[in-house]
């Protein structure tokens, strides 16, 4: 599923992996336009006539030479460095790879003031009706390993009497 594969990214030891998501409107996205085998043959921001429904999701993995081809980027017509930019770099090198989110994988684009509160509705739907917080970054830190009882304690301590406070504690009682 997708655990494994985003750790699989995480030990990433030569270039970049980012995430793909198919969607109805790709010109308001970076797009990537993949072959047969579903290697990257380009990328574009926010085109005007997309090659492909491949949004380019904001999930990125890099290797350590990230920061070095960052500090080349200069910035773009908007004045801004743009993560495609960097991506391209990858691309060039042929060490960019694509993992696109399979179905029943839920990608909330939060780009607009109207993607912005249909995914704060998702996610407040689904947490009503499972009783549980999504995206619970210290629960998954603590049950893959990452953090023991006593950091989990501490990140208990620093939330103070808070709803999220006790869903944590629940984790270790």
């Amino acid at each position: 599923g997708l655990g494994r594969q985003l750790v699989k990214c995480a030990s990433l030891r030569q270039g970049a992996q980012v995430f793909g998501y198919t969607v109805r409107d790709p010109e308001r996205y970076g797009v990537a336009e993949i072959d047969a085998a579903g290697r990257v043959l380009s990328l574009e921001e926010k085109p005007v006539r997309p090659r492909s429904n491949y949004a380019v999701t904001g999930l990125y993995f890099y290797d350590g030479s990230v920061c070095d081809r960052a500090a080349s980027l200069r910035p773009s017509a908007r004045g801004e460095l743009e993560i495609t930019d960097l991506n391209r770099l990858y691309l060039d090198d042929g060490l960019l790879g694509l993992t696109l989110l399979p179905r029943g994988v839920a990608w909330l684009d939060t780009g607009t003031p109207e993607s912005l509160l249909q995914a704060s509705i998702f996610i407040q739907t689904i947490e009503e009706r499972q009783g549980l917080p999504v995206a619970c970054l210290e629960e998954v830190a603590f049950r893959q390993g990452f953090i023991g009882r006593a950091q989990l304690e501490e990140a208990i301590e620093r939330l103070g009497k808070s709803a999220y406070a006790t869903f944590l504690s629940s984790l270790i009682r």
